[in-house]
Formats: structure tokens, C-alpha cells, sequence
């Protein structure tokens, strides 16, 4: 497998090499390559979706002391908290808590009541993506839960590659799953799972922006339901115009 270079500065052309060299793998040996390169310059990123669950049960049996964070918005469902303290007994870990130090109600104060109905791009703009590029960093990788048949955005995303918007490495261990394959591992190895996905919700985020999905709907289609909005912003290369 071609190494990356020492300084994490490889090309476009070289990370491509280091990717397509793992589409043959299984993305525990995804993880472990990045934990074992990245050391403690790698963080995992987990939002408690059905993908961040696998990953968790998968990086657990690797170490205990990986680093895995999420991102509070203070808008989260019950169900989501919940099952954060389920996982964080269940592996033995201690997961880390990012958030705006704007509150809701300064935001509210500053922009108007419920801002995600009116300007969700902003409202996730400042709840997720701010707090994500603090946290990023100085980080020299990051681990996410994606996966490339989740939405247009994310067809063409490598294992490994160059995450342009916050200037580091990105690493998907999961890029060529199905959401078959995520839930076959998660009831062959019983792992937890946010139990509104068996109320009828394809896809988990903030509370109020996110609705059941009918069926022969995409899994997706609750999320910012009634808007274009298809992404927190996250995983855009490139940043919403938010003035």
C-alpha cells in the first residue's frame, strides 16, 4: 500500500492510490491503517446515526482510546442523548462534546426565533460547522460514518481523501456500504441503535428539522423536509454563502 508522506502533505494522486488500494478491504482495516498513521492526530466524528453505532462497536474492538466526538445542537431527540450514554457504557468509552458556545437562546435573540425553519444552512452553519472547524483544528485526519449511496454529494466520495473545505484528510470507512450491509452488522453484532429509526425515520438529526420517511420515500427525504436542503454542511467541499 502506498504510504502517505510523512509530513501528510501527499497529493491528490497519491491519497487516490491509498484509496483505491482499500476498496477491496473491509473498513476495519480502514481503521485500523487510520488510527495506527494518524495516531493521535485522528478524530472520529459520530452524529449516533445507524453508520456512526457500526463504527463505534468496530473502532471499540480495535482501542478504547480513540478519540470520537459529536456535535451538540442542543436540538437533538431524547432518543439520541439516550442512546449516547447506551453506547458509552456498553464500550466503555467516553465520547467528546463539541458545541457553539452560542446558545439557543442568544441565537434566538441575535436571529430570530427557530431559525433552522427560517435559514437552516445558517442555524447549521453556526451549531455544526463552526464547532467542527474548531475542533478539526491542528487535527491532521478525521473518520466519518458516510456513505456514497446516501445522497448525490457523497457518490463520489473516496475511502481516504482530501477534505478541501477544512484542509485535512478525511477517511470513510464506510463509503462503499449499503444500508443493508450497515444493518446486517448491526443485528449480527446487536449493536445500539437510536430506536426511531424503528418509528419510521430513514435518517437521524436535529429534531426539528427532522421528519418520518414515507414509504418508497429515499431514506433521506425527512431531513429538512419542504427545502432543497440536503446536507448540515459537513460534508460540502465547498461552503454555503452564509452572510
Amino acid at each position: 500500500m502506498a504510504p502517505l508522506a510523512t509530513d501528510y502533505s501527499a497529493t491528490n494522486e497519491e491519497l487516490s492510490v491509498v484509496s483505491s488500494n482499500f476498496e477491496s478491504q473491509s473498513p476495519e482495516a480502514v481503521l485500523r491503517w487510520a488510527l495506527d498513521e494518524f495516531d493521535h492526530d485522528v478524530a472520529m466524528a459520530t452524529g449516533f446515526g445507524a453508520e456512526g453505532c457500526v463504527l463505534i462497536d468496530m473502532v471499540s474492538r480495535i482501542t478504547k482510546t480513540a478519540r470520537i466526538f459529536y456535535l451538540d445542537t442542543d436540538l437533538l431527540f431524547p432518543e439520541t442523548y439516550a442512546l449516547r450514554d447506551q453506547l458509552e457504557a456498553r464500550y466503555e468509552i467516553r465520547f467528546e462534546r463539541r458545541a457553539t458556545r452560542l446558545s439557543l437562546s442568544a441565537q434566538a435573540e441575535v436571529f430570530g426565533e427557530r431559525l433552522w425553519e427560517r435559514d437552516p444552512d445558517r442555524c447549521c452553519y453556526l451549531r455544526k460547522v463552526e464547532p467542527l472547524k474548531e475542533l478539526l483544528t491542528g487535527l491532521l485526519a478525521w473518520i466519518t460514518g458516510i456513505r456514497r449511496d446516501q445522497t448525490t454529494a457523497r457518490a463520489q466520495a473516496g475511502i481516504v481523501e482530501r477534505d478541501q473545505r477544512f484542509e485535512l484528510i478525511k477517511i470513510n470507512p464506510l463509503a462503499r456500504w449499503s444500508s443493508r450491509d450497515v444493518w446486517e452488522y448491526i443485528r449480527k453484532y446487536e449493536v445500539p441503535y437510536n430506536r426511531r429509526y424503528d418509528q419510521g425515520y430513514g435518517s437521524i438529526g436535529c429534531a426539528p428539522c427532522t421528519d418520518l420517511v414515507q414509504i418508497g420515500e429515499d431514506p433521506r427525504a425527512g431531513r429538512w423536509r419542504g427545502s432543497a436542503k440536503t446536507e448540515c454542511g459537513l460534508h460540502q467541499q465547498v461552503s454555503p454563502k452564509i452572510n
